[in-house]
């Protein structure tokens, strides 16, 4: 881990601006997370996602997330804490996620949800959901109760950070069973139990997850089966890691800022594919989240600052000029971005799939990435 000793040492070889600015920067952000750890009761707990608008104003956005605490949102988060010197923070979140995988209202196999009621944790763990006026009826989405492999990948970086191995191979035991291909893994369950839809596209992203993830329980076999998984999605010709492949195994060449980045985070590619994905990413003084944004991504603004070092002072300032009134940063510069990808697979005849879009809230995960961009501390080597 990076202590702070190591990060104000490699500060202080910055220009004396430059310094004060990261240090503004991962000070103020990992005192937002502490500050709404701080308002919460004592003991293991999970951080809202987004900071949404209520009331009449509220949009559908606003309703359905208003009480979502995203897996792999609070596992960066903390990261994030545990990389600035909060260890007993980072606990709370981490034995948070392991209660939620040992009191599921229905699963009893090693996997968490994408998502969880946030607030202190209660046993069994409550998900996230809204009153759908309409129906009468209280509603949940299906993906937040569904189960992705990249958000048990991050949620194991966690614990092996922590210690916490039974939970971490508990997990790691789950995506073995239940979703390794020929050649990597697939990307997880869509919807409702008992018979959730199994999704058999492929991740670069979430195989880049899972091979550091597994590498850091010393799982060597189940790391090298993800890693080459990331390796074969390298296209020469462009230069950068393609996104993955779709079920029926057709190459998916959208570039999306993780798929084209954390590979070289993560020890799988080469400082010069980053550099390739960040330029052609570039919107404004930021990246977008893929080739079909329109907009900068704050978040992914901020883990190019850790691939790119030559571009870090300005793309820090660009996530230094989204922060929100709460401390957060912003999910979105613009009121909408768009990602090109779909939140999952219609579950009702008929009805289109829903795009998968950001919206101006202040966010926990871009904030997390803003502290550790700042910190200059690359989650993946914790």
């Amino acid at each position: 881990m990076i202590g702070r000793r190591t990060l104000l040492a490699g500060l202080a070889l910055l220009p004396a601006a430059a310094a004060a600015d990261e240090a503004g920067l991962a000070a103020g952000c990992v005192g937002a997370l502490l500050g709404a750890l701080a308002a919460l009761p004592a003991g293991p707990a999970l951080l809202h996602s987004y900071l949404v608008q209520t009331g009449p104003g509220a949009s559908d956005f606003d309703i359905t997330q208003a009480e979502a605490a995203y897996v792999y949102d609070n596992a960066l988060a903390g990261l994030a804490l545990l990389a600035a010197g909060h260890g007993d923070a980072a606990r709370r979140i981490g034995t948070a996620l392991a209660l939620a995988q040992g009191s599921d209202r229905h699963w009893h196999d090693g996997r968490l949800r994408n998502a969880y009621q946030a607030g202190p944790m209660v046993s069994p763990v409550k998900l996230p959901g809204w009153w759908n006026a309409k129906a009468g009826a209280w509603a949940e989405d299906p993906y937040q109760v569904g189960s992705e492999a990249g958000p048990v990948a991050w949620a194991m970086l966690l614990w092996a950070a922590l210690g916490m191995a039974a939970p971490a191979n508990a997990a790691g035991d789950w995506l073995n069973r239940t979703l390794r291909a020929a050649n990597g893994y697939y990307g997880g369950f869509y919807g409702f139990e008992p018979d959730p839809l199994k999704l058999t596209w492929q991740s670069t992203e979430q195989n880049t997850d899972l091979a550091v993830a597994f590498a850091r329980l010393g799982r060597k076999a189940e790391a090298a089966h993800a890693a080459r998984f990331v390796a074969a999605m390298f296209d020469r010709k462009s230069g950068w890691f393609d996104a993955g492949l779709s079920p029926a195994g057709a190459r998916n060449t959208l570039l999306a800022a993780d798929a084209g980045i954390w590979p070289f985070l993560a020890g799988l590619g080469s400082a010069a594919s980053a550099q390739v994905a960040v330029k052609a990413l570039r919107r404004g003084a930021g990246i977008g989240f893929s080739a079909a944004s329109g907009s900068a991504w704050p978040e992914g603004t901020a883990f190019a600052a850790l691939a790119v070092p030559a571009l870090r002072p300005a793309l820090l300032a660009a996530v230094a000029g989204q922060i929100s009134p709460s401390g957060y940063v912003y999910a979105s510069v613009e009121p909408q971005l768009s990602t090109g990808l779909t939140v999952g697979p219609s579950l009702i005849p008929g009805q289109p799939e829903q795009p998968f879009n950001y919206f101006r809230r202040p966010c926990l995960s871009a904030t997390a990435w803003a502290a550790l961009a700042a910190m200059r501390v690359n989650p993946f080597a914790l």
